[in-house]
């Protein structure tokens, strides 16, 4: 039995309502704690990558970060639903449900099962930025279309990166990016227009507490 082995109606329970065809955004993080940049930046890809929904991913812990400070799952994923406040974000523990640590897990996960629906898996440049050190980071390339959205000053750092070089011949024209969901990876575009400079780490005090909260 694989380790990542869920009954069907555990993992029926954990995905958010959708219709055959749909084009799903992906977004994961920890969300400790969510904030109007995870609304905003899945408001923009909604927009700009012509998506019907964007399913925020809160993970049960980054493997890239130290976790000592992270809130509990159910704290995090209540606080998420009062940011998003939007019909067309769904927020879901489904990584804790199906017990996945890596991004490649997930999507390949949800592609053998939800086959109908077309994914996109959202980053920032932040993130783009140390791509090459995730777990099989190629693979999730060659896996699911990726929408980068630029997070100044990350810019350059972003697209100077070995993630970037590597799958450079792959890059869509900014303004294709409607188009990037009916794209077979590796495909990726990068989305610049949303200015906003926030920060999970930011909204943290020392302790980890949320900044705002006792």
């Amino acid at each position: 039995m694989s380790n990542n082995f869920v009954a069907p109606r555990f993992f029926a329970q954990a995905i958010p309502p959708y219709t055959e065809g749909m084009r799903i955004g992906l977004l994961g993080g920890s969300f400790n704690p969510p904030h109007q940049a995870h609304r905003a930046i899945s408001q923009f890809a909604l927009k700009r990558l012509q998506l019907d929904r964007v399913w925020w991913l809160v993970t049960p812990g980054n493997p890239l970060k130290e976790n000592g400070t992270l809130h509990e799952l159910g704290e995090r994923m209540q606080a998420a639903r009062d940011v998003a406040n939007d019909s067309r974000i769904e927020v879901t523990c489904l990584e804790s449900v199906i017990r996945t640590r890596y991004t490649i897990d997930t999507i390949n996960i949800l592609r053998r099962r939800l086959s109908g629906l077309r994914f996109v898996w959202i980053m920032g440049a932040d993130n783009l930025a140390q791509f090459h050190r995730w777990q099989h980071w190629r693979r999730i390339a060659d896996q699911v279309p990726i929408a980068v959205i630029d997070r100044p000053p990350q810019s350059f750092r972003a697209l100077a990166s070995p993630a970037a070089q590597a799958l450079a011949r792959y890059r869509l024209p900014e303004n294709k990016a409607a188009l990037l969901a009916d794209q077979p990876a590796p495909a990726w575009v990068f989305l610049t227009g949303l200015k906003l400079n926030l920060s999970s780490t930011r909204l943290r005090n020392p302790d980890g507490s949320w900044k705002g909260t006792k």
